[in-house]
């Protein structure tokens, strides 16, 4: 076996355990049949290549990270919130007066709030705790996957996921996607951990992880969970009732850290705190268990800006259901360049286990990862509610790992020596591998297709480089020793060609708005398995240069048009057809207006006598006036103006006890029910308040309407 086997070997199965961490929990006692874990190999080199991996995961993640701006605004106005009012950073508000919150629960908030107190508010300050969020989870990817498989496993698994297009994304971007993927990796590491020795303080850990990931993303946080309680079912060495038991403790774990913060917002008065964004009945339940809950997988979800597209699709806004939907359209250059290496992977990986032991690391890890994929990839690909492209961030850890596992696994058999009993195992780990990196090679041209005008060398040359490999590889045996290196070099080059082209790319492009995608524009973005890509709307569907669509009522959205009747926030940079100036997809839609000076100027005079400096309809117009100020603006209807908060009745008294200054006409967008209040209130103030118009936007003064 030469120096490249030494390097890509994997712990030998059997091999002494490595002495007892240091614990007051004692440990279980060996059964029959149980493999105690492998020894914790750390030769020479891992250290500086991991350190290596960091360094350039964080150089991709920090270089310029302010160039996105304030990114998605309607995140970017709660951070500013929080940053200023404890009670908007606790509860998720999007104005620092507290009128309502963010449709997500507000952990990832958290952070960033915690920055720009530290750091002013700044684009900067906001997203660094993103950016750092993915260094960290690419550091402990890297360290779940080497304790069973070894250090080189852990740096591919760690340099899949850092090249990931969509985590480059992510992890630049202030969406609570990327905190709440740091804390799936820390939950699977602390699996790992339990697993090992049967520790329940680890398994409560993952318990307290995965409720704090629902504090982040809310219900999408326990996709993962059946997947980690039927691993430590499975393997952990102790008995059955001991096991069932321990479970159960984490799963209260997982409810006192995620229901902490639900119980103290259902137990306060409404009156004392800010309307629930994204609810009908101002209840943080209604949220998790409809608008994002089990209305995200039916597609009934009131008051959404999509979902529920007819014939299975997912709206507007996400493309069609199916097992395909994570490789087609805009979604696949996302995430699947290795999606079919690492399923190819899992397959390989559980037949080399075969039947070992209950206990077994090996298969234990393949099932934790391929779990994962699988129960996470299964509902992103059938869910008929909104889904948007930058969901599949959840995929990478799982799809990283299962690549550095499969290879490495894989490498060992193939090595002669290995199984000198067997022989035809070396053969077909050979062909399994040479056959994982032409499909690999293949898929990248596939998705490289897609952008053709962009870079279109780059395409053969990965095809060519990839099928060169794979011949390589076949033929190695019959080669120098020194052409292993030179073989698995071009392998990796061909394979991480198109994802790090696409990081970098994507990088080095400034994105904004609710819609965000990585990488170059592709063709046919919209349609089976896609989303709206190049920044363009369907086919019949235009903007007006005032910046308002005009739904087609309750249709379903024939001729290309959006279902629902409504309006529709503008594309700030626009030329008013719908037409985004940003690469890499939707990056304008659904994004705030910056305000000109003159409105600005106009909405600070005596902004210190008011609540509100003004209100307008929808979060997204509403965060770019209180961005530009650093005054509350109040965001009548939440998100896309379907929510009931303020009544009327409510908005009528705000504006006679003189708590709202001016009201900003434009925005929100009612596609799929909810509550008409932002329209009575919208229509109210037009028959009700003169109209002034301040650079094509038009403003009510609300001042005439105090009492007294």
């Amino acid at each position: 076996m030469d120096r490249t086997d030494d390097l890509l070997t994997v712990p030998a199965r059997g091999a002494p355990a490595p002495a007892a961490p240091r614990t007051s929990e004692p440990a279980p006692a060996q059964q029959s049949g149980e493999r105690p874990p492998p020894p914790r190999s750390r030769p020479a080199w891992s250290r500086p290549a991991l350190a290596g991996l960091l360094v350039a995961t964080a150089l991709l993640y920090l270089w310029d990270l302010s160039a996105s701006g304030w990114a998605n605004s309607f995140y970017a106005a709660a951070v500013q919130a929080g940053s200023v009012s404890w009670t908007a950073f606790f509860y998720g508000s999007s104005d620092a007066a507290n009128s309502i919150t963010v449709d997500k629960t507000p952990a990832s908030l958290w952070l960033m709030a915690l920055s720009v107190r530290v750091f002013g508010l700044n684009s900067w300050a906001m997203l660094v705790p993103q950016a750092l969020c993915g260094v960290a989870a690419v550091g402990v990817l890297y360290a779940t996957v080497r304790r069973w498989y070894g250090p080189a496993a852990g740096l591919i698994a760690g340099a899949v996921l850092a090249v990931t297009p969509v985590a480059t994304l992510m992890f630049r971007f202030n969406n609570p996607d990327a905190l709440l993927v740091l804390l799936l990796v820390a939950a699977a590491y602390a699996t790992v951990r339990a697993v090992e020795r049967a520790s329940t303080r680890w398994l409560v850990l993952t318990g307290v992880l995965v409720g704090f990931g629902f504090l982040t993303k809310m219900l999408q946080a326990f996709l993962v969970v059946p997947v980690f309680a039927g691993v430590y079912l499975l393997a952990a060495p102790t008995g059955a009732w001991r096991r069932i038991r321990q479970l159960l403790l984490a799963g209260l774990a997982v409810l006192v850290a995620a229901g902490w913060w639900v119980a103290i917002v259902e137990l306060v008065p409404a009156s004392a705190r800010p309307y629930i964004g994204g609810s009908q009945t101002n209840s943080i339940l209604e949220l998790t268990l409809g608008y994002n809950g089990l209305g995200r997988i039916t597609g009934d979800e009131v008051g959404s800006v999509g979902g529920g597209g007819p014939g299975g699709g997912g709206g507007p806004f996400e493309g069609q259901t199916g097992s395909l939907r994570m490789f087609g359209g805009e979604v696949g250059g996302q995430v699947s360049w290795l999606l079919p290496a690492a399923l190819i992977l899992l397959v390989a990986g559980l037949a080399l286990a075969g039947r070992a032991a209950r206990t077994d690391h090996t298969r234990a890890g393949l099932l934790l990862w391929g779990g994962w994929l699988l129960v996470t990839g299964g509902i992103f690909s059938f869910m008929s509610g909104i889904f948007h492209a930058y969901y599949t961030v959840a995929l990478a850890p799982a799809v990283g790992a299962l690549v550095g596992i499969g290879v490495t696994l894989l490498w060992r058999e193939r090595a002669p020596r290995a199984a000198p009993a067997a022989p035809w195992r070396s053969v077909a780990a050979t062909l399994t591998l040479a056959g994982t990196l032409a499909t690999t090679a293949w898929w990248s041209w596939t998705l490289l297709g897609r952008s053709p005008d962009w870079h279109p060398w780059l395409r053969p040359a990965v095809l060519a480089g990839g099928l060169a490999a794979a011949v390589l590889l076949v033929l190695a045996d019959r080669l120098s020793r020194r052409a292993a290196p030179l073989v698995l070099a071009l392998g990796s080059a061909a394979v991480l060609a198109g994802p790090v082209a696409y990081s970098l790319q994507t990088a080095g492009t400034p994105h904004t708005g609710s819609i965000p995608t990585a990488g170059p524009s592709v063709r046919g973005g919209f349609g089976p398995g896609g989303g709206l890509a190049g920044g363009r709307l369907p086919a019949g569907v235009e903007l007006p240069t005032g910046g308002q669509f005009l739904g087609a009522g309750r249709d379903g959205g024939q001729n290309g048009q959006f279902p629902g009747g409504g309006q529709f926030p503008g594309l700030p940079g626009g030329d008013g057809t719908g037409r985004s100036d940003r690469t890499g997809g939707m990056g304008g839609l659904l994004d705030s207006r910056e305000p000109s000076a003159e409105l600005r100027e106009l909405l600070e005079r005596g902004s210190g006598d008011y609540t509100w400096i003004a209100a307008t309809v929808g979060s997204n117009n509403a965060s770019g006036y209180q961005l530009a100020t650093g005054d509350p603006v109040m965001a009548v209807g939440g998100f896309n103006g379907s929510d009931p908060s303020p009544t009327l009745a409510q908005f009528q008294r705000y504006v006679a006890e003189g708590k709202i200054h001016y009201f900003v006409g434009g925005g929100g967008f009612r596609a799929n029910g909810g509550s008409n209040a932002s329209a009575e209130i919208a229509a109210w103030v037009a028959e009700t308040f003169p109209a002034q118009t301040v650079d094509g936007v038009t403003v009510y003064d609300l001042s005439s309407g105090q009492e007294g």
